[in-house]
């Protein structure tokens, strides 16, 4: 990284999951071990701590919750994200698709907020999911992606989706298997470098 700044880089990692033995909040955990070991500021959250009730526009209409704002907050200040998409009928989650439509609504009332593509424009982001299933959660990815192109990020060229998630795991929930370790990794390293020629041109 020659010629860039040595301060950690911001990442941010979450999971489309709060379901307590989530497969991708464990990818999650993997993930940001990973980051923490290639030197990136890594902050890594729980969507089940900014609770937010199903969008609405009338709703809205009367005050943006106080999670809304704080992940407006969150997503704005890390240029790099990695983000862990199970997979529900063959696409991502409702909690994930409720959490990004709070995050990308303007609030009209804050000069802060009043742009809604704010907290995505130019953020670096890679993709991982894992499932039960032999294609581990690919078709939740091919939902994502084109909707996260829609908010302006920018999406790695390598994603990783973790089939038999199952029994991917061990007791520690670390990855059993060297490829799809180095498989989570390469997305990480990849969103890392990247983000950094984005942010220090």
């Amino acid at each position: 990284m020659e010629g860039m700044s040595n301060i950690p880089l911001p990442l941010l990692i979450f999971a489309g999951s709060t379901r307590t033995q989530s497969h991708n909040r464990k990818l999650a955990r993997v993930a940001a071990d990973m980051a923490r070991a290639q030197g990136a500021a890594v902050t890594h959250i729980e969507l089940a701590d900014y609770e937010l009730p199903l969008y609405n526009a009338d709703l809205e209409a009367r005050g943006t919750p106080d999670a809304a704002i704080r992940l407006k907050e969150l997503f704005h200040a890390h240029p790099a994200w990695v983000i862990c998409s199970p997979e529900y009928n063959g696409s991502y989650t409702g909690l994930l698709k409720n959490t990004i439509d709070w995050v990308s609504s303007p609030v009209r009332s804050d000069p802060a907020w009043g742009d809604g593509l704010k907290p995505f424009e130019g953020k670096v982001v890679g993709l991982l999911s894992a499932s039960p299933g032999a294609l581990g959660g690919l078709r939740s990815l091919s939902h994502l992606s084109p909707m996260l192109l829609n908010l302006q990020c920018w999406l790695t060229p390598k994603q990783f989706a973790l089939s038999r998630a199952a029994d991917a795991f061990d007791a520690d929930g670390q990855l059993i298997a060297e490829p799809a370790r180095q498989a989570v990794r390469g997305v990480v390293e990849q969103t890392l470098w990247a983000a950094r020629r984005l942010t220090n041109p």
